[in-house]
């Protein structure tokens, strides 16, 4: 049987794709090729003919989809000879720009907003070395912050304002396509700062060959003549659906949310950056956005855990919670293809988790009997 090649990153895969030299020095740690799981028991539980994916992103290097935009970021600062990188994060970002400005050998600056960010995602970017700012203030407040500040430092902002990021991103879509051999009806994601859905958006723009053409001449990212085109893959495109928190919810007010509160800390934004790309995004395909409380999300979250052995981080399980409402409802009709990105692994926010996990832990002597016993009456 012959040998497989080593995977490398997204950055050696899809370089003809990516706005990458090809004597750049690529910083990687391997992101990229995450598994897309096909649903068994929640869609038997719907009752519904429809084919659920998870698209499980919470198995990157640092455990986040921003590995895929931050391996395309850096190598892009370090190929402009930057000593430095700055971002504003709920946790995620900040845990990704600390890993790969390490792997670089430049420093990462994080400014988190206090009181505001899930401990996992803070040990991560304590333990990479970066430098950890924390304001007193939210997301957006950081985010505004490091707009300012590298006007006046020589740093480069690596949050999804670099359109680096975006690029990188939108290689899960290509992914997705070349696992399914087609692009899924309808693509679910979590909403907050917005560059994901834009991303994934950009990428299956860029794979498919709507009306005729590489993509058709309204798409906002190309106009119809995508850079990275080069032939189209497939021919259809899937109606991107945003879900965010009722608590963080502007793109359902209708402009942006000053106080924005949520359990699902990933996405706790109020001014996302991405804010007329996303809507382009979602005009664009037919798609939509909805919003879901706290307790509807950590539902999701619980079910997916229990039902197909699958955790992911509380913002990662509003786009699962929106795909079953939807289904339920018949706004996502029987025989769909349904993908659901989880931007997160379970262990980013592990407190969120354990205080909604209300089976106690049983207490035994250490005896054959007693272990016996608790085993018995736990059956399932």
């Amino acid at each position: 049987m012959p040998f497989r090649p080593r995977y490398t990153g997204l950055i050696d895969k899809y370089r003809d794709r990516l706005p990458i030299h090809d004597d750049a020095r690529v910083i990687s740690l391997g992101e990229g090729n995450t598994p897309l799981i096909r649903l068994n028991n929640v869609p038997r539980d719907l009752n519904k003919e429809v084919d659920i994916y998870v698209k499980y992103e919470g198995l990157n290097p640092t455990a986040s989809f921003k590995d895929r935009g931050m391996t395309v970021a850096v190598t892009k600062a370090v190929e402009a000879d930057s000593r430095a990188i700055i971002c504003a994060s709920t946790g995620n970002t900040s845990a990704s720009a600390a890993a790969y400005a390490g792997r670089a050998g430049i420093t990462a600056f994080v400014l988190i907003p206090e009181g505001k960010i899930a401990m996992g995602k803070l040990a991560q970017a304590m333990m990479h070395g970066a430098v950890v700012i924390q304001i007193q203030g939210n997301f957006d407040a950081g985010m505004q912050l490091v707009k300012e500040v590298a006007d006046h430092a020589p740093v480069t902002i690596v949050n999804s304002i670099n359109p680096y990021r975006l690029q990188g991103q939108k290689t899960a879509a290509f992914e997705i396509i070349e696992e399914l051999e087609r692009a899924p009806d309808y693509h679910c994601l979590p909403v907050g700062n917005a560059g994901n859905i834009t991303a994934h958006w950009i990428g299956y723009c860029e794979y498919s060959s709507a009306s005729g053409d590489h993509v058709t001449d309204a798409c906002t990212f190309c106009k119809g003549h995508c850079p990275y085109g080069g032939g189209a893959i497939v021919g259809n495109r899937p109606k991107m659906v945003g879900y965010q928190a009722s608590g963080a919810a502007p793109f359902l007010r209708g402009h942006m949310v000053d106080s924005p509160e949520t359990v699902a800390t990933a996405i706790r934004i109020g001014h996302p950056q991405s804010w007329d790309y996303a809507w382009a995004a979602v005009k664009e395909s037919g798609g939509w956005f909805d919003e879901f409380s706290d307790e509807e999300i950590l539902a999701a979250q619980k079910l997916l855990a229990e039902r197909e052995g699958v955790f992911c981080e509380p913002a990662s399980a509003t786009s699962l919670a929106g795909a079953l409402r939807d289904i339920r409802s018949g706004k996502i009709p029987e025989g769909s293809s349904v993908v659901c990105t989880l931007t997160g692994h379970g262990l980013k926010d592990p407190d969120t988790a354990i205080k909604q996990s209300t089976a106690p832990v049983l207490k035994v002597p250490s005896e054959l009997d007693a272990v016996r016993k608790a085993i018995l009456d736990n059956m399932a």
